[in-house]
């Protein structure tokens, strides 16, 4: 074919970026609510505007191409405000989980060279202290949120101050290129600082894309703000939310009660959560089911079939998804396949415990052994998952060996082991780390705590390796108990993982107590495998 004259122009070619969603919604549906937060309601077209305005005032202050923005603020609109703002000033958006320490936060500035912090009252002190010792400490700007009472000001202005001091007769700045970076987000690095993951205006167009093809989203969808935009920018779903003309309610605080009150409110459709928020709900419902169906998308850690099962009972419609702060967040789905309709709730828990198949805009998905080749599909063969699409991250800033090493023979390694089962569905066995090696016998920890969930007492259970003077390392099981249960002995609860498990993988030691969780809800197992091994030692 002759290609000539058939170049890129102006007309038929644009930068993808979800900038637009914003832009277009707004003209079509201005009046429809987009946000609710408390009493506040704001429309599409009023969102719009504050955009606007917030970026005008960015760039006022110096924002432009490349240069980075922090929020250390909870999941209330401000937050969902800077995911358009700060882009359309041209800048890069670094929304920081809240539970980071001083020194921690202090590394992130530094290594981000953040010009604009902008922070929730409630994590004010943390964040006066992580930019004392800085030699030019960023802009400050306060979010007063009149739901919070505590905390305090360090900023110059407020953040509504800050967003009035300049017009909305601002072009918003389109990338020229989709590459060009949109959000900056930091691993939970569990050792040593963690590292800077950037995210580009294509990926992120196509994870709203996405998520809307895999969860067969509707227009006008409700969707409830449970999971953190500090993490994975809340799975893209502020991006989302915008695409379907949506309303997003913002939860500052995750709790059981606040969220079925939620849902039964703002009559909501779709929310996410780590496992250990599908046992908030369920305990908070006293057994109730919900008026009308929900969609619930759970990710963070495998979901135990029990739990799944639970949620089903409530009425929630349950989607499994996997992912990666390096992958956008959720970057497989466990799709629903018709013949699990036949299933009994067991079984179908089972299935839909799987980590399943590529999201839409996924090009490759992968079980990889130690020379990169794809195992068989055979449910047995462990592997360790590769990745390949466009909803990859750029890198990690400042890091350019770690990138190569995550990128190594065309593939983004995971770090987690899995098995490719004979449906071509995914499967975790264990975080690499986390595999327990016992008497030369390969043990998944995922599998124990599964077990170990089928018990009605047992609410979550988080498995680690012991070491062992006979054995190497033998299976140590931390669990949180559900308070509405009698609480069992550690005999019973061996007793029954002996039904559920062959010998060999049965937890030996049983530690009960509240589990340590990051703020997305994973269980923090470098803290446990520490404390396994002061039991040891004793």
């Amino acid at each position: 074919m002759d290609m000539n004259g058939l170049e890129k122009n102006a007309a038929n070619f644009v930068a993808l970026s979800p900038l637009t969603f914003l832009q277009n919604t707004a003209r079509i549906y201005p009046t429809r609510t987009a946000v609710v937060y408390g009493t506040r309601r704001t429309t599409w077209q009023e969102l719009y505007s504050r955009c606007r305005r917030l970026a005008a005032a960015f760039a006022a202050h110096g924002i432009g191409k490349g240069d980075v923005v922090s929020y250390v603020a909870a999941n209330t609109p401000e937050l969902l405000e800077a995911h358009y703002a700060v882009p359309m000033a041209g800048g890069v958006l670094n929304a920081i989980n809240t539970r980071l320490d001083v020194a921690t936060l202090r590394y992130i500035f530094a290594h981000a060279e953040t010009k604009i912090i902008v922070v929730d009252a409630e994590f004010a002190a943390k964040v006066k202290e992580a930019v004392a010792e800085m030699d030019s400490p960023p802009l400050l700007i306060d979010i007063v949120d009149e739901s919070y009472r505590g905390g305090g000001r360090i900023g110059r202005m407020t953040h509504e101050e800050f967003l009035e001091s300049a017009g909305e007769h601002f072009l918003q700045q389109m990338p020229a290129d989709e590459w060009e970076p949109i959000s900056l987000n930091y691993t939970s690095g569990t050792t040593g600082n963690p590292k800077g993951v950037v995210y580009h205006h294509r990926g992120a167009y196509l994870m709203a894309m996405g998520s809307i093809v895999a969860w067969d989203m509707k227009k006008h969808s409700v969707y409830l703000g449970t999971v953190p935009m500090f993490h994975c920018n809340g799975w893209c779903y502020p991006w989302t939310v915008a695409l379907l003309a949506g309303t997003y309610v913002c939860l500052r605080k995750v709790e059981g009660a606040d969220i079925l009150e939620k849902i039964a409110t703002h009559e909501v459709d779709y929310l996410g959560g780590a496992p250990i928020v599908l046992s908030m709900i369920a305990a908070a419902s006293a057994g109730k089911k919900l008026s009308r169906p929900v969609n619930l998308m759970t990710a963070a850690a495998p979901p135990p079939p029990a739990v799944l099962a639970k949620m089903e009972a409530m009425g929630f419609d349950i989607t499994h998804v996997y992912g990666l702060t390096e992958t956008y967040g959720h970057t497989t789905i466990c799709a629903w396949q018709e013949e699990w309709a036949t299933l009994t709730p067991a079984e179908r828990a089972t299935e839909q415990a799987q980590q399943g198949v590529g999201y839409p805009i996924l090009d490759d998905w992968a079980v990889l052994d130690e020379q990169g080749h794809a195992v068989a599909a055979d449910g047995a063969t462990m592997g360790e998952i590769g990745l390949r699409g466009n909803t990859l991250m750029s890198g990690y800033l400042k890091n350019p060996e770690a990138t190569a090493a995550a990128f190594a023979k065309g593939w983004f390694k995971s770090g987690d082991l899995a098995v490719l089962n004979a449906n071509n569905y995914l499967q975790i066995k264990d975080r690499l780390k986390d595999i327990i090696i016992s008497g030369g016998e390969n043990i998944s920890s995922v599998a124990i705590e599964g077990a170990l969930c089928k018990h009605p007492a047992v609410m979550l259970a988080a498995v680690v390796a012991k070491p062992d003077e006979k054995w190497g390392e033998t299976p140590c099981a931390f669990i949180e108990l559900a308070a509405e249960c009698e609480a069992p002995t550690v005999e019973q609860i061996i007793a029954h993982a002996k039904q559920e498990l062959p010998s060999y993988m049965c937890p030996r030691d049983i530690v009960f107590g509240e589990l340590p969780k990051t703020a997305t809800g994973k269980i923090k197992k470098y803290e446990l495998r520490v404390k396994a091994a002061e039991r040891s030692s004793d």
